[in-house]
């Protein structure tokens, strides 16, 4: 099979914890957190153009073409290497709008990914995280490609080794506007900082939740009930939360326990992206 003909994986992402420890002069939150991929998530197909444009197949609710992050890492890495191919962008949208689990930077990572290695214009993993930054604070982790400890506003790694983990992810219907809850003069940002050697898992909170708990009580909801399972937390600044199971029986039984009003699906957590660029 071609490369071009292939579905190329976007995997979601949690945050295991996720603390605000400062804010920058222009506005920028300092951010530190721990990065777990998932295995589930979007997947892309890309079909060549002779026309040099760059189009998405694929509408998304409330995305104008023109804000599409595929669209836009497509145009970024054509602006940043001088190529004029075109592209067509087809996407299989599974991870939740709004919910944390970081859909658009993955699909605008592998995107990066992938047309880098289409187009063969030679960047390595460093050159398109830069590239990547520019398109938002999460999509350079889906690039470093491993599990890892995030300082700064998301652009700096070390990586960790985490045991293996089944997860139970709840999806309120709500779409939690990652800007909304960084606005609020609610969120705590003078959490104390943390060396990356001295996280634990199970150390840390999010500090982003108590934020959208107020504005959101469908996100509180969610997470009471999934506190009779273990520490629950929600991934990003939501709605999406999790809780760990060691094994994926167990995590697979508490879902068919879930409410009738209540959706979700368990994932196995990754330490590696899929298409991570050694």
């Amino acid at each position: 099979m071609s490369e071009w003909q292939r579905e190329w994986p976007a995997p979601a992402k949690i945050n295991l914890f996720l603390h605000v420890v400062g804010r920058r002069a222009d506005g920028y939150h300092l951010l530190q957190t721990v990065f777990r991929f998932l295995d589930f998530g979007d997947s892309l197909r890309f079909e060549p153009r002779s026309d040099g444009r760059i189009v998405s197949a694929t509408a998304l609710p409330g995305v104008a073409p023109e804000t599409d992050l595929t669209v836009r890492a497509a145009a970024a890495l054509r602006a940043a290497t001088g190529v004029t191919h075109g592209v067509t962008l087809h996407l299989d949208k599974r991870v939740p709008m709004g919910g944390g689990l970081g859909g658009g930077s993955s699909d605008a990572a592998t995107t990066l990914m992938v047309l880098n290695r289409l187009w063969r214009t030679g960047l390595d993993s460093k050159a398109l995280q830069h590239i990547g930054l520019a398109l938002g604070a999460d999509v350079p982790i889906f690039i470093h490609g491993r599990a890892a400890f995030a300082e700064g506003v998301g652009e700096r790694f070390a990586d960790v080794s985490l045991t293996p983990a089944w997860y139970l992810i709840l999806t309120p219907a709500v779409a939690v506007p990652t800007l909304e809850i960084f606005r609020s003069p609610r969120l705590c940002r003078d959490t104390p900082a943390i060396a990356p050697g001295d996280w634990r898992p199970g150390l840390g909170h999010n500090d982003l939740e108590a934020v959208a708990c107020e504005l959101y009580p469908e996100v509180a909801r969610h997470l009471d009930w999934l506190r009779q399972h273990g520490d629950a937390r929600m991934s990003g600044s939501g709605a999406c939360c999790f809780v760990e199971f060691a094994q994926e029986q167990s995590a697979r039984a508490a879902l068919a326990s879930l409410p009738a009003d209540m959706r979700g699906f368990v994932a196995r957590g990754l330490d590696r992206h899929p298409l991570a660029i050694i």
